[in-house]
C-alpha cells in the first residue's frame, strides 16, 4: 500500500497552516488532510498532472521574457492542494479590507481636492506630490460616483505568531484573479466530492460584481452603458486575464488602436460603423492612456480620452491617478488614513515599515541590511528588492548607494517568516512560503472575493511568490465549516 502524501512532511519551524509544531493537523485541516491522506500518492500525482494539461488546453498562461528581447508564453505554475481560511478568520479579513479600502478611497478623493491631509501634516506634502504615481493631471477632478479605486488586490502575509498583515495595496491594475477562477475550475474537476463534503465559499461569481460594478459608475442617463477592457495588446503579460475577464463579463476587448474620440464621446471601431463607450476598464498605466495628456509617445491610449473623461462622458476604472495609493512609501501610512478619514482603529496590522525618506529611519536601514527587506516606492513582480539574509556584500553597498540618492524612494521592513502551506514536489510534499491577495471590488457596495489568490513560492526556501519570480499559485477554500467525507 502506497504511503500517505504527508507521511514524512514536517513544519519545520515555521507557521504552516495544516500542521502544528507536533505535526498534528490543525483543527480546521483535519478533514482535508484525512480526505487527501486516503488517497494514494500516485493519485495525487495524476491528478496534478491532469490539472497542469487542462491549463495548458485551456491557454492560462502569462508571458515572461526570453532574456534575448523577445518574449515566452509559460503555463501559470499551479500546486492541487490548497489553502484553507477558516470562516472566522475571513470574517475579519474583509472587513478589516473594507475598512482599508475606504480609507483610500478618501485619501485619493482628498490629495486631488482639498489636500487636508497634507495640512494637517497627517503625511509629509512631500511624500506625495514627489511620487511617482501622483497625477497633477487629476487635481479638481471628482471621478463617477466618487469611487478611485474600482478594483484593488491587497497583499496579505501571514507570520511566524498565525497573524495576518498587510504588505502591500495594489491599486492601479492589479491582475491575477483570472487565476483564482481557473484554479477553482480545474480544483472542482480534480477533487469533485471534496465540493459535496465541504461547505467552501463559491468565488465564481467575480465577473458579475466587476460588471456591475463598472455599470454602476456609468454616465447617467445610460440605461445599458457599454463596457470595454482596454489592453496594451497580446503581448503584455496578463493579456490571458484581460480577454478571460472580456469574455466573463460579455465585454469587448480592445486596444487604443480600436477607439477614438469624436464629438465629444469615446467610440469604439466596429464593422457597423462607430458606436459609443461609456465605460472603460483599463489594464494600461496612466501614462499611456492619453498622448495628448501624458506620454506623447503612447500608441496605446486614445488621443483626447482624458478630456471626455473629466467631461464626464465616459469613466474609466481604475480612475487614473489612484496609482499613489499604492505607492509602497505612502503604504506606509493607511493605518494613519484610517484613523483620520473613518476615526477607527485599523482592523489590519501594516508590516513593521522603515522610511528612508527620514534621517533615523534610513540610519537604522543602512546599518542593518542584513537582516532587512529593502524595496523601491514603485516597482512590480518582485523587481528590485534586496532581501538582506541571502544578501552578498556587493549587493548592500549597490542597495546603499541607491538609498543615499534617492532616499524617498526606499523602505525597507523586517524578514518576515512567512506562513507555509503543504505543496507537492516532485513525488512527495514539502512546505512552501505563501501570501495572499483578495480581490475588492468597489461599486454600489464593497465586494470581496472569497479568499483570492494564493502565491505560492515553489523553490524551496524562496520567500519570492511573484510568478515572474518562479512562484505558482494555489485554490483558496474559505470554510464555513469541516465535514469529514
Amino acid at each position: 500500500m502506497e504511503q500517505s502524501i504527508f507521511k514524512n512532511y514536517k513544519p519545520q519551524g515555521f507557521y504552516d497552516e495544516y500542521f502544528d509544531g507536533e505535526a498534528s493537523p490543525r483543527p480546521a485541516a483535519k478533514s482535508l488532510v484525512d480526505a487527501l491522506s486516503g488517497l494514494p500518492a500516485s493519485e495525487l500525482l495524476n491528478r496534478q498532472a491532469a490539472a497542469e494539461k487542462s491549463f495548458l488546453n485551456s491557454g492560462i498562461t502569462f508571458t515572461v521574457g526570453d532574456g534575448q528581447g523577445g518574449a515566452l508564453d509559460r503555463i501559470f505554475p499551479f500546486d492541487i492542494i490548497p489553502r484553507l481560511v477558516e470562516q472566522s478568520e475571513w470574517t475579519r479579513l474583509e472587513k478589516g479590507l473594507k475598512q482599508r479600502i475606504r480609507a483610500l478611497n478618501e485619501f485619493l478623493k482628498d490629495i486631488y481636492g482639498d489636500q487636508q491631509i497634507l495640512k494637517d501634516r497627517v503625511i509629509p506634502s512631500d511624500i506625495v506630490l514627489s511620487g511617482k504615481h501622483y497625477r497633477k493631471e487629476c487635481v479638481g477632478f471628482y471621478p463617477p460616483q466618487g469611487i478611485w479605486c474600482h478594483v484593488t488586490g491587497t497583499d496579505l502575509v501571514r507570520h511566524a505568531d498565525g497573524s495576518y498583515y498587510v504588505l502591500e495595496d495594489n491599486l492601479r491594475c492589479p491582475s491575477g484573479v483570472s487565476y483564482v477562477l481557473e484554479n477553482r475550475a480545474v480544483v472542482k474537476k480534480a477533487f469533485p466530492t471534496f465540493f459535496k463534503n465541504y461547505a467552501i465559499e463559491p468565488v465564481e461569481s467575480y465577473p458579475e460584481e466587476l460588471l456591475a460594478a463598472l455599470r454602476f459608475i456609468a454616465p447617467q442617463g445610460r440605461a445599458h452603458p457599454r463596457v470595454v477592457v482596454l489592453t496594451p495588446g497580446v503581448h503584455n503579460s496578463a493579456y490571458f486575464e484581460h480577454s478571460f475577464l472580456a469574455q466573463r463579463m460579455g465585454a469587448e476587448l480592445v486596444e487604443g488602436r480600436d477607439l477614438l474620440v469624436e464629438n465629444g464621446y469615446v467610440h469604439m471601431k466596429t464593422t457597423r460603423g462607430l458606436e459609443r463607450v461609456d465605460v472603460i476598464y483599463r489594464r494600461v498605466d496612466d501614462v499611456f492612456l492619453d498622448p495628448s495628456v501624458f506620454r506623447k509617445d503612447s500608441t496605446l491610449g486614445v488621443a483626447g480620452l482624458m478630456e471626455v473623461y473629466r467631461a464626464g462622458r465616459v469613466a474609466i476604472a481604475n480612475a487614473p491617478g489612484t496609482g499613489i495609493a499604492d505607492d509602497k512609501v505612502v503604504y506606509k501610512f493607511v493605518p494613519e488614513m484610517i484613523r483620520y478619514y473613518l476615526s477607527e482603529e485599523p482592523i489590519l496590522k501594516n508590516v513593521p515599515t522603515y522610511l528612508c525618506y527620514y534621517d533615523k529611519e534610513r540610519d537604522y536601514v543602512l546599518d542593518h541590511l542584513e537582516e532587512l527587506v529593502v524595496k523601491p516606492a514603485n516597482e512590480a513582480g518582485g523587481y528590485g528588492m534586496l532581501i538582506g539574509p541571502a544578501s552578498t556584500e556587493a549587493e548592500r553597498k549597490k542597495f546603499a548607494a541607491l538609498i543615499k540618492k534617492s532616499p524617498r524612494d526606499y523602505l525597507a521592513q523586517p524578514t518576515l517568516a512567512l506562513s507555509r502551506v503543504p505543496t507537492l514536489v516532485g513525488k512527495h510534499c514539502e512546505g512552501r512560503h505563501v501570501d495572499l491577495r483578495p480581490y475588492i471590488v468597489y461599486g454600489r457596495n464593497i465586494y470581496v472575493m472569497p479568499g483570492g489568490l494564493t502565491r505560492v513560492a515553489l523553490k524551496r526556501g524562496s520567500l519570492v511568490v511573484n510568478s515572474s519570480q518562479g512562484g505558482g499559485s494555489k485554490d483558496t477554500w474559505v470554510v464555513r465549516r469541516q465535514e469529514a467525507s
